[in-house]
């Protein structure tokens, strides 16, 4: 295919579905074959998304996924997926291929739709050859760009075993060869007390790639945004499993190709509020590059809010768990779900939206890592070009550390507790970066 390049501007797609489409995807993840005998725990699982697809309510992350597969499938592309341990899922949230207790027969209902659906799905629980696999389904994408091409690490620093594929391919093929690739990274990340090992998907290093200046602010208006256009890639942190549905639609309904970093949950997978209703994923939605905070009902009025606080990732769901333990309502939390390309525009329109507030960035990984080396002068450069009224952000999250995460579970459990009661407290100021609290 002819690709646009980074001079074009591109039409902005919608992503989401017709429903008569999604009920032919979801009705097909949840059944079988006459005979085919399943896991019992499996059974249980199909039967609980089965009744959350009937009522169009707490789609979970891997019904999400399955969906934006399956659809892309009944447009005739190609849905290709490898990874360690992609068939089931490391965290058992997929289940993309089934396995007869009996017989030892697999059954992959994505590629059972209908009877002569035009694509099918490959889904691969590949060797444990990080380099070797992403490697090889890099020069796939770059061969088939009209499939959705995705790798998945079984855990998100088990992407450094591919370190010489990204750093030396993938992050600047386009800008050294003119080569275009979608191919998609899911790398698990968050901070759940595992230690050092399997914490972090190193989001800082991916960020730290990113080729967009920190202090220009392009042309932001939908008609003429080349933003990703112009990136190297992009970098996304999903907090609903709909947003994660179209992310990857995206991929492919657009005129040109880019690598995403997808940083993917581990937590969210089963969160109870972490769930997404069908009508999210209906034909006049798309991608949110950031989210506004969900919950005005329960905060006083705009004017009266004293701090708005950024985040990305899972952090935001127990941020807001804190905020209502405590009864606090003058703080407004905001999801950024594309770190890289920066939505300047968004961004600086949720400081504009609570005029007598501080800003804040709150992140779970160490200060000299995660997004907020990033985020900082970005945000300062949003709100200086776009609001003519320049913020600077305070940071609220661990202190600097040579390692991604503590090695302990108590001192992890200290650590969360006390940067989630620092965000709401009013015991420090932002330009004292105040190490301890009270807890």
């Amino acid at each position: 295919q002819q690709f646009n390049y980074k001079n074009q501007v591109t039409k902005t797609y919608k992503t989401g579905v017709e429903s008569d489409v999604l009920s032919q995807v979801t009705k097909a993840l949840t059944t079988l074959p006459e005979g085919f005998e399943l896991h019992p725990q499996l059974k249980r699982i199909l039967k609980a998304k089965e009744k959350t697809i009937s009522e169009g309510q707490n789609i979970d992350w891997g019904t999400a996924e399955a969906m934006a597969f399956g659809t892309l499938l009944m447009e005739g592309v190609h849905v290709r997926l490898s990874g360690q341990d992609s068939e089931r899922g490391t965290f058992s949230h997929r289940h993309a291929v089934l396995h007869d207790q009996k017989t030892g027969e697999t059954y992959t209902p994505l590629n059972n739709i209908t009877p002569n659906q035009p694509a099918a799905a490959s889904i691969i629980s590949s060797p444990l050859s990080e380099f070797g696999v992403l490697g090889f389904e890099l020069g796939y994408s770059q061969e088939t760009d009209d499939q959705l091409v995705l790798w998945e690490a079984q855990f998100g620093d088990f992407s450094n075993g591919a370190q010489v594929i990204i750093d030396q391919f993938l992050s600047s093929m386009e800008n050294k060869w003119g080569v275009q690739s979608g191919l998609v990274l899911l790398l698990p990340h968050g901070y759940q007390g595992m230690g050092p090992e399997h914490s972090s998907c190193r989001l800082e290093r991916f960020l730290l790639m990113c080729d967009e200046e920190e202090d220009v602010v392009q042309d932001m208006e939908e008609d003429q945004r080349m933003q990703i256009q112009q990136a190297n890639w992009q970098v996304v942190n999903c907090t609903t499993p709909a947003n994660y549905f179209h992310v990857l639609r995206r991929q492919i309904h657009r005129p040109f190709r880019k690598p995403l970093i997808v940083v993917s949950p581990k937590d969210l997978l089963r969160h109870k509020l972490a769930i997404s209703s069908i009508e999210d994923f209906s034909p006049e939605r798309r991608f949110q590059r950031t989210i506004s905070e969900a919950h005005p009902e329960e905060l006083v009025e705009p004017e009266k809010i004293r701090r708005v606080v950024f985040c990305t990732g899972k952090i935001y769901y127990e941020a807001l768990q804190q905020r209502r333990e405590d009864n606090i309502d003058d703080v407004a939390l905001v999801r950024l779900e594309q770190i890289s390309p920066f939505p300047f525009d968004r961004v600086a329109r949720e400081v504009s939206n609570y005029p007598n507030a501080e800003t804040v960035w709150l992140q779970e990984e160490p200060k000299n890592q995660g997004a907020w080396v990033y985020v900082s002068d970005r945000i300062l450069t949003a709100t200086r070009e776009l609001n003519n009224k320049e913020v600077r952000p305070g940071y609220v999250g661990r202190d600097a550390m040579a390692a991604t995460a503590e090695g302990y579970g108590a001192v992890h459990t200290r650590e969360q507790v006390r940067l989630l009661k620092k965000v709401f407290s009013k015991d420090w100021k932002l330009n004292e970066m105040a190490r301890k609290i009270p807890v």
